[in-house]
């Protein structure tokens, strides 16, 4: 097994956790990631987009011109798609993009992502996420002590035991809503789109423990 240091609000290490070799490998399944990622990106999509065909759209009624002998093409409606303000043809209509994937696959997709973080040495684990100060500028200085300030997107993922002390997780709430591309999520909320479009992956050691729950 391998040991993956779990660092405090310092940057220092204060203890090790075993990584399970069945998990965390030299090797990343793109394929797996892959079926997922698509699967996410596509349940997103609104598909509010539409358009109206020759029966849809207003006026027409009437033969524009008489059939013969005005020397141009024969026309019965001026709302045919050839004509300017006409209907469109096989435009888009309102409808759900979204599909899903077995279980399996989506926690072999989470499992294989956060093998890609740790590969990438993008992957780092604190004891507690703690603001030490109603400021921003404080919190931003823990992000630095940690080398992550200036390193793209971050997720902080914690848990519901990090939230036991009420007062304390909303100050990091409130501390953290104005760093720019700074986000959290619940460990029991996370998936393998949100892992990979975040540069840097910033747990606690119970989100930690709840995510090799959730992926064995």
């Amino acid at each position: 097994m391998a040991l993956f240091p779990i660092l405090d609000a310092e940057g220092k290490q204060t203890e090790t956790f075993d990584l399970p070799d069945t998990i965390f490998r030299l090797d990343v399944r793109g394929d797996i990631i892959h079926q997922a990622v698509v699967m996410y990106l596509a349940n997103r999509r609104q598909g509010t987009a539409s358009t109206k065909e020759r029966g849809a759209v207003s006026g027409g009624g009437k033969k524009p011109y008489r059939q013969k002998g005005t020397g141009r093409a024969r026309a019965g409606s001026i709302r045919s798609p050839l004509w300017h303000g006409g209907g469109v043809v096989f435009g888009p209509h309102p409808r759900d993009f979204g599909y899903s994937i077995p279980q399996k696959v989506r926690k072999a997709a989470l499992r294989e992502s956060l093998n890609a973080k740790y590969i990438s040495n993008d992957l780092l684990c604190i004891d507690q996420l703690k603001a030490p100060s109603n400021k921003t500028k404080d919190f931003v200085k823990v992000l630095d002590r940690l080398h992550l300030k200036g390193k793209g997107k971050i997720l902080a993922i914690w848990s519901k035991e990090d939230a036991q002390n009420d007062s304390a997780f909303s100050l990091v709430l409130k501390v953290s809503r104005n760093i720019p591309h700074f986000s959290l999520m619940r460990s029991q909320d996370v998936n393998a789109y949100d892992i990979l479009r975040n540069k840097k992956v910033l747990m606690t050691k119970a989100a930690f423990k709840n995510l090799l729950e959730r992926i064995q």
